[in-house]
């Protein structure tokens, strides 16, 4: 596992820290991700959140305070009480805060059954967990699912936020999604970060939670520092 802080524009500390699927010796998620198949799929997604939960752990994350990100595979969940088994084990066993887990979720392929994902949401906020809808603007990753479960948080998908202090149509596209998610009680966060105009331009529309290369790029079963002081801009008001 790979660690990249989520950002708190407003504290300068991290929010969050987003468990990002890593091979042996660092290898890219794509490397790993390319060998997932229907016969271990389950598995797989099974020994992501066990290995999240405790490298974060050995990493120190519980001793910051932020809450530990993690991705997961709706179609691999046949069972979201049966399945969250293992997670709350490996949780009580590193003695990690069970109400500082977020999960996120993205499909690149529509998803079999969207009713079978609101019962996931619905059940892991029962449990008290977060829940994130990742790559919010790409692929089926949209309205239309909005429109059917609303998650705790939406994840901007970084290609909206390439070039944002450039583009208006961009700017107008993320403000009305900020617009939106704050009538619907939604936090949004804005990832893929790569620039000072994006960041000033986020800030400009009460985005407060951030994530980026401009801030920290991925650190290897490691919490890398930030690299950039986000709170040299005046607050947020």
């Amino acid at each position: 596992m790979a660690f990249q802080p989520i950002v708190d524009i407003v504290t300068g500390t991290p929010f969050a820290y987003e468990a990002l699927v890593r091979g042996p010796n660092g290898q890219g998620a794509a490397s790993v991700l390319s060998r997932v198949s229907d016969a271990n799929r389950y598995a797989f997604d099974q020994q992501c959140r066990v290995r999240a939960i405790s490298v974060a752990a050995a990493a120190g994350l519980i001793d910051t305070g932020a809450r530990l990100s993690i991705n997961f595979l709706p179609n691999a969940v046949y069972s979201p009480a049966a399945c969250i088994q293992l997670t709350l084990k490996t949780a009580r066993a590193v003695a990690f805060p069970t109400d500082r887990l977020i999960f996120e979720f993205t499909e690149n392929e529509r998803m079999a059954d969207p009713a079978h994902v609101a019962d996931i949401i619905a059940t892991y906020r029962k449990m008290g967990f977060g829940t994130a809808l990742d790559d919010f603007g790409a692929g089926h990753a949209g309205l239309n699912l909005l429109a059917r479960f609303q998650p705790d948080i939406i994840k901007l998908d970084m290609e909206l936020i390439r070039g944002l202090d450039s583009s208006l149509p961009r700017r107008m596209i993320v403000d009305g999604v900020v617009k939106m998610c704050a009538a619907l009680g939604i936090t949004v966060i804005a990832e893929g970060i790569e620039t000072a105009g994006e960041l000033a331009a986020l800030r400009a529309m009460n985005v407060r939670y951030v994530q980026g290369y401009l801030l920290a790029r991925p650190g290897f079963e490691t919490l890398p520092p930030i690299a950039f002081d986000v709170t040299a801009e005046p607050p947020i008001a």
